[in-house]
């Protein structure tokens, strides 16, 4: 198997560096396969532990999905970051996360960068998600996607999903042979159960696929 090349820059492979001596090593539980490259990584979130956690210590070239929002530059940042992330999906008070949010966003704009994040969007611009994807994959990178519902924060245990990552499956844009990883950030063990609906999320992916192979065959026959 060729070696992929990680496209990262050499001032953020520095900072990694540092990142990984005040973060420690976290546990993930995988459900099947571990991961190798080229693949689909389905995870949650739980506030920034499993990105980090995934890009520090996985092993692996990888390309994030993230909200646009927090890939448009400085001033949107600090909106969504403020306003939408600390506020109203880890539930600090609106004044405490917009003033940390002076310090945190110029550093987390810089961290973006370095991780080339793959902006995500909710109109036509969807197909330059899809394109940025697909090159990725192409190229052997995996691509981290973040299907759980958040509308009450990043949970330890999930209140359940989103389906739209598998636009990539329905229109031929990506193959079913890309191989799907679905892992799940923890510190406890109960927090296995919530993985389940990660879990079930993939299950309908491929039970769509069985049905596209299942109606190939009928019509060859």
């Amino acid at each position: 198997m060729n070696e992929v090349k990680n496209e990262r820059k050499k001032w953020f492979l520095f900072v990694e560096k540092i990142m990984k001596l005040f973060i420690k090593k976290s546990n993930f539980v995988y459900l099947g396969e571990k991961i190798t490259n080229g693949g689909i990584i389905l995870s949650n979130h739980e506030g920034t532990k499993a990105p980090l956690a995934l890009e520090l210590y996985s092993g692996h070239p990888i390309r994030f999905w993230g909200t646009h929002e927090m890939n448009s530059g400085l001033k949107k940042m600090y909106a969504y970051q403020s306003k939408v992330f600390y506020h109203e999906k880890r539930h600090w008070n609106l004044f405490l996360a917009r003033m940390f949010c002076l310090i945190a966003s110029p550093l987390t704009n810089m961290f973006y960068k370095g991780l080339n994040l793959i902006s995500t969007y909710q109109d036509a611009r969807l197909r330059i998600t899809l394109k940025e994807s697909v090159e990725a994959l192409n190229k052997g990178h995996n691509l981290v996607i973040y299907p759980e519902i958040s509308d009450n924060g990043y949970l330890k245990e999930l209140e359940g999903f989103h389906e739209g990552f598998d636009v990539l499956f329905d229109y031929g844009i990506i193959p079913y042979s890309n191989a799907i990883y679905s892992i799940f950030h923890h510190y406890l063990p109960k927090a296995f159960f919530s993985f389940i609906l990660i879990a079930f999320g993939v299950y309908l992916v491929m039970g769509k696929k069985k049905d596209i192979d299942s109606e190939g065959e009928e019509k060859e026959s």
